[in-house]
């Protein structure tokens, strides 16, 4: 069954290059350029698959996995990969993504992001991680991961599936009040539209929500149950490469399929080319990698993990994770780009 990790991230690779899902393109962008596209293929997402999982954990198809509320770790962590993403250029997804379209800076990245990640996951730098995470950790009376739900003391599933229609219903009221302006410039056939056009924010979120909503049980039913994740494949596949020991698992799979998915699609799409920036860059980007590293060891999840996975489960830490996240990009652009006179 850890085939099917590599058939679902071949889907994701792809969906994230034709989107250009980035969530470091999608939070820089609100600051700089007062644009939220990708921002809104992210929130995209998050909708679809919150309703997904209800209805999947209310059918018994899969059971939610919430994150666990672990205060002084999601914040300090979640902050640092913010910060990370930034001097990166990329978020987790997009790094991966990246790779596969030949973009050597997003290669110095990985290796920077997965180095730390070892290192902080059971390395020299896992005491400052545990020490943060085991400090700081708050659960239910009856030994729960904290949600919305059951702060206020309502059933999970039922929640989400609300929330999602709710949520959605105002969005689009809306959003027909205030159509957007299209942008096509012209007829395409509907091939040209998927493999050689760039996707709209609305059909990159809507087919990335639905990749995650088929990723839950795929993964749950290897043993992983969670959807979809980045650090701790890249973490196996590293660790597989320098020790003796074979972690290739879903999640490592998964990683495998994002980076040949995105490059099929850069190959079709005649976008691959293998690009290295100035040696400055370079370590610039690793260094960014490790920020990241660091971040997601600690926070036990980068952006997909818990902006893209967790924040549908309506999971506090998540939620938490995520704002710090948006936080630490927003400090990092300001210091790199507004104040820098770069914008």
């Amino acid at each position: 069954m850890i085939w099917t990790g590599l058939l679902v991230g071949l889907l994701f690779g792809f969906a994230l290059q034709r989107g250009r899902f980035c969530m470091n393109s999608a939070f820089r962008d609100i600051i700089l350029m007062k644009d939220y596209t990708v921002f809104k293929a992210v929130a995209a997402a998050i909708l679809i698959e919150m309703f997904g999982f209800a209805l999947m954990g209310m059918t018994g198809m899969i059971t939610l996995n919430p994150k666990p509320l672990l205060l002084g770790a999601n914040i300090i962590g979640s902050f640092v990969f913010g910060i990370g993403m930034v001097v990166a250029g990329g978020c987790a997804s997009g790094i991966t993504y990246r790779t596969g379209e030949g973009m050597v800076g997003a290669m110095s990245a990985v290796l920077g992001f997965s180095v730390i990640l070892l290192s902080t996951g059971g390395g020299l730098l896992s005491p400052i991680a545990k020490g943060l995470q085991e400090g700081s950790k708050i659960m239910t009376p009856d030994g729960k991961s904290l949600t919305v739900a059951n702060v206020l003391g309502l059933p999970l599933e039922i929640t989400m599936l609300v929330l999602s229609i709710v949520i959605a219903a105002v969005w689009i009221y809306f959003a027909m009040r205030n159509p957007e302006e299209s942008y096509d410039t012209g007829k395409a056939s509907l091939s040209d539209k998927i493999f050689k056009r760039g996707w709209s924010w609305l059909l990159a979120g809507v087919v990335i929500g639905l990749i995650g909503i088929i990723s839950f049980p795929l993964s749950a039913a290897t043993g992983r149950n969670y959807p979809l994740g980045i650090s701790s494949g890249w973490a196996a596949i590293l660790k597989s490469i320098v020790s003796d020991t074979v972690t290739i698992k879903w999640d490592a799979m998964l990683i495998i399929g994002i980076v040949i998915g995105a490059a099929v699609a850069a190959l079709i799409a005649k976008e691959f080319k293998l690009r290295a920036p100035a040696p400055g860059v370079l370590i610039q980007t690793f260094i960014g990698g490790m920020l990241m590293g660091f971040g997601a060891s600690t926070s036990t999840g980068c952006n997909v993990g818990h902006i893209l996975s967790g924040v549908p489960m309506l999971s506090i830490g998540s939620i938490v994770a995520g704002i710090s996240i948006v936080l630490g990009a927003w400090v990092a652009v300001y210091f790199f780009f507004i104040r820098t006179g770069k914008a």
